[in-house]
Order: structure tokens, then C-alpha cells, then sequence
């Protein structure tokens, strides 16, 4: 078995000595993109679905009524249910409980990102919500996630702050970062917030619960499709834009419950997911990563992390290390180091009550600012002193973008 991983961990370094290669002259230039795009003012709630009746049944309600305190607020909506692959009456269910919804529908089951792909189709408005049908909101939600675009200049997504159900371990936050402490570890993780925490940079918005801007999205082509069945779509989303100098957010005051995989595990064992993660994650990669030297270090502390799974047994590990994955062109108008760096878990914002500017400064560790000192200024940004290069550097800049 030993000599079989080192033969697929050789392979697999030799395939992304090949995809660097090609990056270096591969080219790809930015999307056309109009900054002022005739849409009406409102959100568009792209909700995925399959034999989802009973999720549905639980989530709707909260989602109208949320919107409804929007609504009066003069923010328009829409609610569209992209059903795919339903056998339970989830149309019918809609037809009679919500005639309001916008219901995609197709017989196929499809993949995640083809399902919100045909939700974000039939959206009209200037902002996008993508909602997993697992989830269920609390009053607020969506006034929080909209609130981020008018305080953070040239946002392109703000994210949801995510809640397991009592007892469950909280393995997810929103609050998504890159950055492994155990070599082991997948390199992306969810850290809990501080308290008072919010509009901190994130390296993307979880698919499940995040609202995006409508003409950014489509610019980007939407959820890029090749991620099948699921997982990894949004990663690849937040960091495509990124690259083009749009960040993510993660707003804390918009919260939801998330009744994780609750569709996924029906149709897939913990293996078959798992394997599906650890391939996406390589093809994400090998498409959105712009910079060959970014990719090459990346690839290989993902080679290393896969051997060594792959030695201690995981079929997954091994699945991911001899499976074919394509390069792709991708524009990068931002050094990719430096967001990369801003979201590697070491720097954190926290809105304060003052006139006074905004405040940048290092700390040994992060944690929530004294009282006084939010009370002074309008904003603190901590930066760790263990942060990467470039991370204190983008802080500042983004700082002084939302401030001046």
C-alpha cells in the first residue's frame, strides 16, 4: 500500500508541476462588468431543493416573514425554489402553501450548483440570497446580510453567521478561513467569532446562507457547475472574486440553524462525501488559483495532506490523489497573497460606537477590544502579530476605503 501512495503522490505532484507550467502562460482577462447595472432594488432568494417538502415546510414561513420586514423598508423580493429530482409533492406543497414562490422545476436530480444556477436565472433583483433548505433563519436575517453592502464599499458577498442544533459540536461558524494548524487538517476551517465581531473578512460566503451582488455573481458566471455533485462551489466563488478586488464579509448579526446535509446524506455515504471534498478541493485549485507560485505551494501542502491520509488508510485521500483534474485560465487583478493572507483567521473587525477614525493596530492575540476604546472610534481592526505578510498592509487599505 506504501509503494502505491508514493507512486499516486508522485503522479499527482508531477500533474501540478504540469498545471503550473500552464498557468505561467496562460491568460485570462477579467470579466466585462458594469458598475451601475439597471436592477431593481430588492433580493432574489435562490432556495435548492430536492424531496425537500418537509425542509421547506420549516423554513418558508421564517423567510417570508423576514422579508416582509424588508418589504416595508422599501426593499422588494422574490422567493424561487429551484426543485429538482422530487418525488415527495414538494410542487404540489408549493403550488397550495406558497403560490408566491417561483418554482424551478426539473425531474433530473441535479448538482448544487446547477440547481441555484437556474434559481439565479430567474432572479430579478439587485442582490442574491442563497439559502440551503436546511437551514432556518431568525428575524433579522435578511436586513443584516443587506445592511454589509452599504458599509463595506465594492462588497460582493456577505455571509451568515451559522449555528448547529443543541448538543451538536460547532464545527461550522461562517466565519470561514485558510489556514491549517495541523498539517492534517482540511486547510479550510470555521473559527468562532469574537464577541462583537462583525464585518470581518472572510475567504468566502458558505452556498447555504449568504447574499450575494446580482450583477458580480452573473459577471463571475454564476456557481461554476463542474463542482458535482456539491461542496467546494463556494470557495471557489468567494476567491474568484477576490481576485478582482471584491471581497466577502461575514456578518454576524444575520443567523441561522443549519440541519447539516440534510439532503446530501441521504443520497451519499460520509465516504462518498468526503471523496467528493477532497477532489473538488483539488480542482478549485487547479481553476480559480491565478498565480502559479500561489497554486504550487498550495497544491503541494494539499499533495502532503493527502499522502498522509492516504498512508493512515483514508480511501478518500487516495481517491483525491489519482483523480484527473483540469487547469483553467483565471484572472487575478489583486496579488491573490494578499487576501489570502487578510483571511487566514488572524485579523479581525469590530464596529464601535465613536466619531473618532477608524483604528488599525497589531495585537498579540485577538480578542474583543476594550470597551472604552470601541466607545471612542467608529471601527477597531485587530491585526495578530503572528498574521501573514500583507495581512496588516490590505487591512489598512480596505479600512481607509470604507472610511474616506
Amino acid at each position: 500500500m506504501r509503494a502505491d501512495v508514493g507512486l499516486s503522490v508522485f503522479r499527482a505532484l508531477i500533474r501540478g508541476a504540469w498545471i503550473r507550467a500552464l498557468k505561467t502562460v496562460l491568460r485570462a482577462e477579467p470579466p466585462p462588468f458594469d458598475p451601475n447595472p439597471v436592477l431593481p432594488e430588492g433580493i432574489s432568494v435562490v432556495i435548492p431543493s430536492r424531496n425537500g417538502k418537509e425542509l421547506l415546510a420549516r423554513l418558508l414561513p421564517g423567510v417570508f416573514a423576514d422579508l416582509r420586514s424588508l418589504t416595508s423598508q422599501a426593499f422588494a423580493s422574490q422567493v424561487i425554489v429551484s426543485d429538482n429530482g422530487s418525488d415527495d409533492g414538494s410542487d404540489a406543497f408549493l403550488e397550495a402553501e406558497y403560490p408566491d414562490c417561483i418554482v424551478e422545476t426539473d425531474a433530473r436530480p441535479l448538482s448544487f450548483a446547477a440547481a441555484v444556477n437556474r434559481g439565479i436565472a430567474r432572479a430579478r433583483y439587485s442582490h442574491v440570497c442563497l439559502l440551503n433548505n436546511d437551514m432556518v433563519i431568525e428575524p433579522g436575517f435578511f436586513a443584516a446580510l443587506r445592511a454589509a453592502f452599504d458599509r463595506v464599499p465594492g462588497l460582493f458577498c456577505s455571509t451568515a453567521q451559522i449555528f448547529l442544533p443543541p448538543g451538536a459540536r460547532r464545527e461550522e461558524t461562517g466565519k470561514a478561513v485558510m489556514s491549517a494548524t495541523d498539517p492534517r487538517d482540511f486547510p479550510i476551517r470555521c473559527e468562532l467569532p469574537f464577541e462583537g465581531e462583525d464585518l470581518s473578512y472572510v475567504l468566502y460566503g458558505s452556498g447555504g446562507c449568504s447574499l450575494y451582488n446580482a450583477a458580480k455573481l452573473r459577471a463571475l458566471g454564476s456557481v461554476d457547475e463542474i463542482y458535482a455533485p456539491a461542496y467546494v462551489e463556494d470557495l471557489d466563488l468567494g476567491y474568484r472574486a477576490w481576485a478582482l478586488g471584491w471581497p466577502t464579509i461575514f456578518a454576524s448579526n444575520a443567523r441561522v440553524e443549519h440541519r447539516h446535509r440534510s439532503t446530501t446524506s441521504r443520497y451519499y455515504s460520509e465516504e462518498e462525501l468526503e471523496t467528493i471534498l477532497e477532489i473538488n478541493y483539488l480542482r478549485f485549485l487547479a481553476r480559480a488559483v491565478s498565480s502559479p507560485q500561489v497554486f504550487w505551494r498550495l497544491w503541494r501542502r494539499a499533495i502532503g495532506r493527502l499522502r498522509r491520509l492516504a498512508s493512515a488508510g483514508r480511501l478518500a485521500a487516495r481517491a483525491a490523489l489519482t483523480a484527473h483534474v483540469e487547469a483553467r485560465a483565471a484572472p487575478a487583478v489583486v496579488d491573490e497573497s494578499r487576501f489570502l493572507a487578510l483571511t487566514a483567521g488572524k485579523v479581525a473587525v469590530f464596529p464601535g460606537q465613536g466619531d473618532e477614525p477608524a483604528l488599525v493596530a497589531w495585537c498579540d492575540r485577538l480578542d474583543t477590544p476594550p470597551r472604552e476604546v470601541l466607545g471612542r472610534r467608529r471601527e477597531v481592526v485587530l491585526v495578530e502579530r503572528s498574521a501573514p505578510q500583507g495581512a496588516f498592509e490590505y487591512a489598512l487599505e480596505l479600512t481607509q476605503r470604507k472610511h474616506t
